[in-house]
């Protein structure tokens, strides 16, 4: 199907604005790293993020699903299909006493905020994590002893066959850094989180707590896309990459943090190829010097060329 065919199905679904075409991606990505994806789509409604997803499929259109782009690694040549974004327009809440349901869009900083306003406790550990509800929900992400696993009721997805079904906690299949939802390639359009009720200045006191420590720690400053390895069963990654002697250690523009070795940092015009290579280099350093494989927490999408 040819590009001009493919919008005319895209333009009977979503507004003309809500299309973009030939979008470089490091206008959407925190690493602001990427070449450009044929259509970049933003839906504005769960039936919008269906039908687009359908308008795909039924044509094998690759696809991607994105939240905010602050885990995300786009290759120099772009990605040949379709991106939808799901951060900003979906991000619908609801707050009914200790329940909250939200879309995915939603960035955890801002449901954060929402809940500390009605003096809702428990969600305080993902006030400082740089992404959307949905990409938390997916990975089950977590920080400072908390993770979306405590506080979950249920997931609303949209399954393989393209239906939307909802997923309680019991069947997530919830652990570090996974679910059913990723094992599957489901994609969370909604989630019910209960929360507990709590006292507002304690509230705010945990969130600011935990953003000076990450003020402090990581280098918040400058483009990255957050942790660039999954913690390794019995280690830390950072202190591995530094114990490594890989601080401060550049490809190019990519560079490894030199205030907290477990980032991966643009420090201005990094190409993707800077930056994997540099991760294939600190893979290849840390299991050479201590055995233990690092996997990638980035997603890593597109085409080199």
């Amino acid at each position: 199907m040819s590009n001009e065919m493919l919008y005319n199905e895209f333009i009977n679904v979503l507004d003309k604005e809500d299309i973009l075409i030939e979008e470089p991606m490091s206008k959407h990505t925190s690493f602001k790293i990427g070449g450009p994806v044929d259509f970049f789509l933003l839906p504005r409604t769960i039936e919008q993020l269906k039908e687009s997803i359908d308008i795909c499929k039924q044509n094998h259109i690759p696809y991607y699903i994105m939240g905010n782009g602050s885990n995300l690694l786009v290759k120099d040549g772009g990605f040949r299909g379709v991106i939808i974004q799901v951060y900003k327009n979906l991000s619908n809440l609801h707050i009914n006493g200790e329940i909250v349901e939200a879309e995915a869009g939603i960035l955890l900083s801002t449901l954060s905020k929402k809940v500390c306003k009605v003096e809702l406790a428990g969600f305080e550990f993902a006030s400082g994590i740089p992404g959307t509800l949905g990409g938390a929900v997916c990975m089950n992400a977590g920080a400072y002893g908390g993770e979306i696993n405590d506080v979950i009721l249920s997931a609303t997805v949209i399954d393989d066959k393209g239906d939307i079904i909802t997923i309680e906690k019991d069947d997530l299949e919830l652990g570090y850094r996974t679910s059913i939802i990723q094992k599957n390639n489901f994609i969370v359009v909604s989630a019910k989180l209960k929360l507990k009720k709590g006292n507002m200045n304690e509230i705010n006191a945990i969130m600011d707590d935990l953003t000076d420590k990450r003020t402090t720690k990581q280098p918040l400053e400058m483009p990255s896309a957050g942790s660039t390895f999954k913690r390794p069963v019995g280690h830390f990654a950072g202190k591995l990459i530094m114990d490594a002697g890989l601080r401060g250690y550049r490809i190019g523009d990519a560079q490894v943090s030199e205030k907290h070795c477990g980032f991966i940092v643009n420090l201005g015009n990094a190409t993707a190829k800077n930056v994997l290579d540099l991760i294939e280099h600190i893979q290849e350093e840390v299991k050479s010097q201590f055995q233990v494989v690092l996997e990638p927490e980035v997603r890593i999408i597109g085409t080199d060329e």
